[in-house]
């Protein structure tokens, strides 16, 4: 199944400029590969920006999307902050699964805050899956390695298919 992907870098750093976006980079490879059409944006670190670029995404008809960077523990660190409002629900078992296979490679994926959650099928939406990874090229690699193969039974069960 392809549908439509947005990409999401949350970091200060690249949104000036002054690093470059390999996480964002390894999504969208990722994506692409398993046929996805993928489309990406850059923000600052902070939850306004971060709930303003997913509800454009949403409101763009992308049905997966995916941020990197901000789930850590630094002060502007605000991603799922900025995730949460956008969520109908929360699932909490993907987030878990991200966290336990990205603590098999380093102890660091322990105390990433990402979230993973869907926003409902509506009359005039088609319902998305929303995932939080970290910044790491590693982490964003190793967690899509995990949740690619589930995207299609998710988006299904989003739209109402059954189980």
């Amino acid at each position: 199944m392809s549908t439509t992907a947005h990409v999401v870098t949350v970091s200060d750093r690249v949104s000036r400029g002054v690093r470059e976006d390999r996480s964002g980079q390894a999504a969208r490879e990722a994506l692409e590969a398993a046929g996805h059409e993928v489309t990406s944006s850059v923000v600052p670190d902070g939850a306004d920006e971060v709930e303003s670029v997913l509800r454009a995404a949403l409101a763009a008809g992308h049905r997966l999307l995916v941020t990197t960077g901000g789930t850590g523990l630094t002060p502007r660190d605000r991603t799922p902050e900025g995730t949460a409002p956008v969520l109908d629900r929360e699932v909490p078992g993907l987030a878990e699964l991200l966290r336990a296979e990205g603590a098999r490679h380093t102890p660091f994926a322990a105390i990433s805050r990402g979230l993973v959650g869907i926003v409902d099928a509506g009359p005039d939406r088609p319902g998305a899956l929303v995932v939080n990874l970290p910044g790491s090229t590693a982490g964003v690699r190793e967690g899509l390695d995990v949740l690619l193969p589930l995207v299609e039974h998710v988006l299904d069960q989003i739209s109402g298919g059954d189980h």
